[in-house]
Order: C-alpha cells, then structure tokens, then sequence
C-alpha cells in the first residue's frame, strides 16, 4: 500500500474492504457561527441559543452539512494527486445530532469500484462520521473518479 490515506492511493492501488480512520477534530462553537455566516444558513437550532435550549436537542446543534463538509477535510488529503473530480455522495444520513464541544472523526471503507476508462476509475466510499462515543453522526456513500496506476 503506498499510503494510510486511502484517498492517496491510485485507483488500481485500492482493493474493496480497504479501510482508514482518521484523526479527529472537535467542533466549536465558533465553527457553527463562521458556517451560519459563510452560508447564511441562520436556522434557529444552530444559532439561537435559547430556542435550541427549549427544543427536543435541549442545546444547540451543528448543521449536519457543515459535518459533512468537516469529514472531507479530515478524509481527503490536501496533497493527493490521485483525485480527478468529486463524483458525488449518496444516501447521507444523520442519525445524531453534532453538538459544540464534541469531537469527530471519519471510517473510510472503499465498498466499489467501477473501471472507467484506461486512465481512470470510479471508487465508492462508505464515509461514517462518529463522535468520541463511538456514535455515527453522518454517513453517506462517496463516489470519487480517481487516476491509475501510471503504464
């Protein structure tokens, strides 16, 4: 394997049940305030903190995207040189909420792959996002054309 980092690999360098975790990161309350302020997404349960304390969560909760967008970070190498494109994520879910002060991290398996053509395939990622209890906060399927191996 030429890296831990299952997104370092070449496409041909990938074998079904592959498996990585990542480091982890815990999000802050400030993270929530720069996304509602990056996205204009101001909904109540993210940013009043009043209103979040009298609902079912009874404190305020991250937008599950911006999770989402957390676990590329954590799971997609900032150097890799294998990655063509996104190709897209599928059947994403968010079973718990993610609150201020919890820490995540992300288990990668590589559950597909697809040739596409002599230069490049399709890889398909189980991409579960946990908390410290070991709780899944989101799961998605990723899909990402990749290069192989150089002839």
């Amino acid at each position: 394997m030429s890296s831990h980092y299952l997104l370092s690999r070449t496409y041909d360098e990938l074998t079904v049940g592959d498996r990585q975790v990542t480091r982890g990161r815990t999000v802050t309350e400030a993270d929530i305030v720069n996304w509602c302020a990056i996205t204009g997404d101001w909904f109540v349960i993210h940013s009043d903190k009043v209103y979040a304390e009298a609902s079912v969560f009874g404190e305020r909760i991250a937008p599950g995207i911006m999770i989402l967008a957390f676990s590329g970070g954590l799971g997609v190498p900032a150097d890799s040189t294998t990655i063509v494109a996104n190709y897209g994520s599928d059947k994403v879910r968010y079973p718990r909420p993610t609150f201020i002060g919890d820490t995540i991290h992300v288990e990668i398996e590589v559950i597909e792959k697809r040739d596409r053509d002599d230069s490049s395939g399709i890889t398909t990622f189980g991409w579960t996002v946990l908390n410290q209890n070991g709780e899944t906060v989101c799961s998605s399927s990723l899909s990402v054309l990749m290069l192989r191996r150089a002839a």
